[in-house]
């Protein structure tokens, strides 16, 4: 019985929630061919198949703490380093590995704005999972880490 529960529990995932990413370049391009909307609505994030334990439970504390009807501490769409648009013409630096992280550059254009994203990413279970997203360009550079008051 507890193998027939696991099984459609584990049916009713989306596929990309499963799936270990064997490397950083195809972690970062199933993240950026994702369709959000595939995400639970009471997930931490709506890249919460993409981000590490650590970046989930910041969002998930950022949630926890923010009034219903509010935006968290991160009102903007850290993939696409904006409110609207999406990413064309993603092109991925190689990444320096350094034990079970990687640092990587992702850049793109969303509309007229070139935008490059860096991103530290954590190998998690046999897998890599994004574990920060930073923008150091523009009037406000960010990092998730930072924004959701973590380290």
């Amino acid at each position: 019985m507890r193998f027939l529960l696991l099984a459609f529990a584990l049916l009713a995932l989306p596929a990309h929630a499963a799936e270990t990413f064997k490397s950083p370049q195809a972690l970062i391009k199933a993240l950026y061919a994702y369709d959000t909307a595939e995400t639970a609505e009471d997930a931490p994030s709506p890249y919460q198949p993409f981000f590490s334990r650590g970046l989930n439970r910041l969002f998930q504390a950022d949630r926890d703490t923010t009034a219903d009807g509010e935006v968290g501490a991160v009102d903007f769409d850290p993939v696409n380093a904006g409110q609207d648009g999406e990413a064309k013409g993603v092109k991925l630096s190689a990444p320096i590995l350094l034990d079970d992280t990687a640092e990587l550059e992702v850049s793109f254009r969303n509309g007229a704005e070139k935008v490059t994203l860096y991103y530290t990413l954590k190998r998690e279970q046999g897998g890599w999972k994004v574990d920060d997203i930073a923008n150091q360009q523009g009037e406000y550079p960010w990092s998730l880490r930072d924004l959701l008051g973590g380290q």
